[in-house]
Parts: structure tokens; sequence; C-alpha cells
């Protein structure tokens, strides 16, 4: 592993034995090791530290929200996949939404709103795999919703940009737009309501939140809004375990995704792709690399807005997507020296986000993701519980006949996603990149540096990235010079001008790595932001 700080960030890694917690905010990073101090395991440290999350980083996550994770088991040897993303309500119809005047899926309001899923994924993994309840693990995060937290700068900005969104709601205002407007960097905001909710479910579990007078102020902020999210709707929800889809890269590695509706498919298909090419020959971030990694994540979008749906109403022909003989096909469709426009296949069929990973001394590990989507959500707050609403059913189609096309009952194409590496056929790097459409491309390009070049997790997390954004459009971090960006528009590719590419998002990374022979954690966090890792 290459150890040398090559990039602006100079930031080094988090090394420690005993256990790590890597997330996008310090003081939820604290939380959660925190609880690893105190004899709890990776899955007890990772629900105190997203409840924290829900906290301190509320334009980007809340109870309110979905969630997926991919959890190690060390007793076991084995991976397991959590989605706990909820579906459209069950009388929503697309019909009603195209009545209404609608071509796409309206982004914010209650029609966009599903069942939030989050508290039900923290209830199921807690079961399975958890040594310590809710009652003790919502401590921290209660005290910073009743007494307040500072809020940091970046998380001050974000807020900000919401502020005219945050401000069209009487809740919503009320809670997030205190005195006519948002909290500035370092001044102490509380959210008592949802100290109050908070406290109900550390009391009596997650019932308490689907069902009750929380579920019926719930109910109908919604439905108040146009919506149809029911007490019904509420109540009937549950999460699930499902199988890890994955992929085998370089030799011995193997890159593990959630299966539809996430877009980890997405992820999948580039990494195949691209593994057919000698990428260390290519070099680390030459035009070349970035070239063949900007087509391979083309085309794997492409597809993934083809097929990804919820498998429970749509045949996705999963098998045949991620087959030797059509991966050879999507490959040979790149021209080294001519960028293509991304067009799905036809494979064979048959029958703002935070990201967290964490790991303890046992060897198990966390890679949790947990999101409202766009930043705050629908920009809808339910009545008195201090509880933003996710605005997930954004990403449905309206196109008739579409495997995502928005049903009752449906989930929707879910952009965030959690990833994992094993080595060997033991757990190697628990890592994310969160941020909508930028998630899979992230887990291509950073899991690309930590393999393909041995590259440190801080390291691999420094690196310039690029974000495709539509048809030949892609944004790449300045920071990759001038000589290369020009070889890049030299082959076609429509890059954003410096001050837009500045102004894009690239993604929140975290990484944990293990040294599987001593033990020993690695671990990286996102130089982009607020990111943390902290470990004992």
């Amino acid at each position: 592993m290459d150890f040398t700080t090559s990039f602006p960030s100079r930031r080094s890694n988090i090394i420690a034995h005993n256990g790590m917690v890597a997330t996008s905010q310090p003081l939820a990073a604290q939380a959660g090791l925190d609880v690893l101090k105190a004899g709890g395991n990776a899955i007890d440290a990772a629900v105190a530290t997203v409840a924290t999350l829900c906290v301190v980083e509320p334009c980007s996550t809340g109870i309110g929200g979905d969630a997926f994770a991919l959890i190690w088991s060390a007793k076991e040897q084995k991976l397991y996949g959590l989605n706990a993303s909820g579906p459209a309500p069950a009388k929503l119809t697309a019909d009603h939404v195209r009545s209404l005047g609608h071509s796409e899926f309206p982004a914010l309001g209650g029609l966009a709103v599903t069942v939030p899923g989050s508290l039900r994924g923290w209830e199921l993994a807690l079961a399975q795999f958890g040594t310590q309840g809710l009652d003790a693990l919502l401590g921290r995060a209660i005290a910073y919703a009743r007494d307040g937290y500072p809020v940091s700068e970046r998380i001050s900005r974000a807020w900000a940009f919401s502020q005219e969104k945050m401000s069209k709601h009487e809740d919503s205002r009320r809670v997030w737009v205190p005195n006519g407007r948002t909290p500035r960097p370092g001044e102490l905001f509380q959210n008592p309501e949802f100290g109050r909710t908070l406290q109900a479910i550390a009391e009596n579990g997650p019932e308490a939140f689907y069902t009750g007078e929380i579920a019926a102020q719930i109910a109908a902020c919604v439905q108040a809004d146009g919506g149809f999210l029911s007490e019904e709707d509420l109540a009937d929800y549950r999460a699930e375990w499902v199988e890890p889809i994955s992929v085998p890269y370089r030799d011995g590695y193997r890159f593990y995704e959630i299966p539809p509706n996430g877009q980890g498919l997405t992820a999948l298909l580039a990494l195949n792709i691209v593994n057919g090419f000698d990428v260390q020959a290519l070099g680390h971030q030459s035009a070349d690399t970035m070239h063949l990694f900007m087509e391979a994540t083309k085309l794997a979008f492409a597809d993934a807005h083809a097929y990804i749906a919820d498998p429970r109403h749509a045949e996705i022909p999963l098998e045949g997507l991620l087959s030797e003989a059509y991966t050879a096909a999507r490959r040979g469709q790149i021209n080294m020296a001519t960028a293509q426009p991304p067009l799905a296949g036809q494979p064979p069929r048959r029958g703002d986000t935070v990201y967290l990973t964490v790991a303890d001394g046992e060897g198990n590990m966390v890679s949790w993701i947990q999101s409202l989507y766009m930043g705050f959500g629908s920009g809808l707050t339910a009545g008195r519980t201090g509880v933003q609403l996710q605005n997930r059913g954004a990403n449905f189609s309206l196109e008739a006949g579409h495997p995502n096309e928005v049903a009752g009952g449906k989930r929707p194409f879910h952009t965030i996603i959690p990833g994992f590496i094993t080595k060997n056929g033991a757990a190697w790097a628990s890592f994310g990149v969160m941020g909508g459409f930028m998630q899979p491309q992230g887990h291509l390009q950073v899991g690309s540096n930590l393999i393909d070049f041995g590259l440190s997790p801080q390291a691999a997390l420094d690196a310039p990235r690029f974000n495709w954004l539509q048809g030949m459009e892609f944004g790449v971090e300045n920071s990759l010079g001038e000589e290369r960006l020009a070889a890049l528009r030299g082959r076609g590719h429509a890059l954003l001008a410096p001050a837009q590419s500045t102004a894009l998002h690239y993604g929140g990374g975290q990484v944990i790595l293990r040294d599987q022979e001593t033990g020993v954690l690695i671990g990286g966090s996102e130089p982009r932001s607020d990111g943390a890792a902290v470990g004992w």
C-alpha cells in the first residue's frame, strides 16, 4: 500500500486496532466511537452514528428517509445485505400523477414522499447482530437535539442552500429556518421536537414512529400537501435482508453491492467493463484511464436507467447484465480514441445523503448509507415531530410500461448504495461515496485507486474525480491538470468549464480497510467535506 500523500488534501490515514468509525460529521463519528469503546460492536456503533447524523446533518439524512447496509459478520465470515427503502403509498398511481400535468415525477411536496424505511433498518440490524438497544444507542442524538450542537461550516452552507425550499412549508419554516434564516457556522441549533420523537423511539422502539401519534402526524402532513401516504402504509412497512450482488475484480478481489431497487448494479457493470483492461499499464489518472472509466460509466448508467426497478414488480435481467458475454459486448463498444453517446444494451433475459463505515476489534464491519435524497428531502416536516420527510418518489418514472413506472406499494429506483470489497473471500474494505448519481462513479474510481494502484484509503479518496452528468457531459476536478483535461476534450468529452466544475459535487467518501494478517484498521475520510475517521 502506498502511503504517499500525493494529492491536495494532505490528510493522513487514521490507523487503529480496536475499532474505527468514518463518516461525514465529526460529532457523529465520536458518538459511534464511544459505543465501540464502551463494549458495543460495529452494528451498535453504526446505529449510534447514523442516529447522531440525523440530528447534526439534517439537510442530508433523517429518520424520515431510507437506508441500505452491507454487514460483514466476523463470526459467520459472511456478508449480509439490508434493504430499508420504503415503497410508494398503496393508493398512489402513475395515472393520477400524469393527470396533474406532470411528465416527470415531481421532486418536492407530498407526492414525492415514500414510506420512510431507515428506522426499520436500524431495528432489523440490531435484532440480528446488535448487543445494545435503541434506549442506549440514541442517547447522544437525543442530547444534541434537546440541548443543541454547533453547526459546522459545510453543513451551514448546505442548510442555507435549502432556505427558500424549507420556508415554503409552515412546520419546516418553524423548525429549520428559525428567526427567518438558517443557522450560521458555529451557532448552536436545537430541535427539541425531534428530541422528543427520538426519546419516544428510545423508550418504545420503532413502533412509536410507525404507529400512533407520530405516524398520524406524518400521514396528515403528506396528505395535506397532495400526497397519499397513510397510517396504514407506515404500519405495514418492514425492512428486509437481501442477498448482495457481486463481481470479481483482478486477482482475488470481489466487489459487493445491494441488488436493485438500488443503483449498486451500476457500479458492478462499470467495474466488469474496466476489469477487461490493463488499467495499471494505462497509468493512474492518465487521459487513457480517465477516458476508459468515463466511457464505462456512461454504458453502465445507460443500462441502469433502462433496467433498475423494484424486483418485486419488474423482471430485472441481473444474470444477463453481469454475464461475461454481455460484458464483452459492452466493452467492445469502447473506442479509446473517441467518446461515444450512452446507449442501453439488450442483455439476455432469464427467469443530499450520509455514509458511514464502522469496524470493530472482533472483525465485524458495517457499510451503511442513509438519506433524505435532495437537501431536506421533500421540503415537508411532519407536524410537531421535528421529522423532515424524504422525496425518494422523485426517482420514479412516469413513462408508461417502464420497469420503474410508479405504482402503489412499489419501491423507486434508489441512488444510495453501500460498498464492500473482499480479498480472497475475507473482509478487506468497507467503503462508500455518497452523493446521488455520483455514488457508483465514486465506487469505480475509489475502488480502482485501492486495488489497481495500491493507494491508501485516504489517498484513494483525495485523488481527483469525474462526475458524469448526462449525454457526453462530465464535470472533472480541475486538479487533474489542464493537459489531461485538454486530452479528454480532444476525444469528444464535453467537460464543464473550470468554474462550473469547481461548483459541482464529487461525492463524500469514507473507507475502512482491514489488514488481513494483523487486523489493523486503516481509515480515510472525505477531504471535500467535514469527514472524520476516528479510531482507538
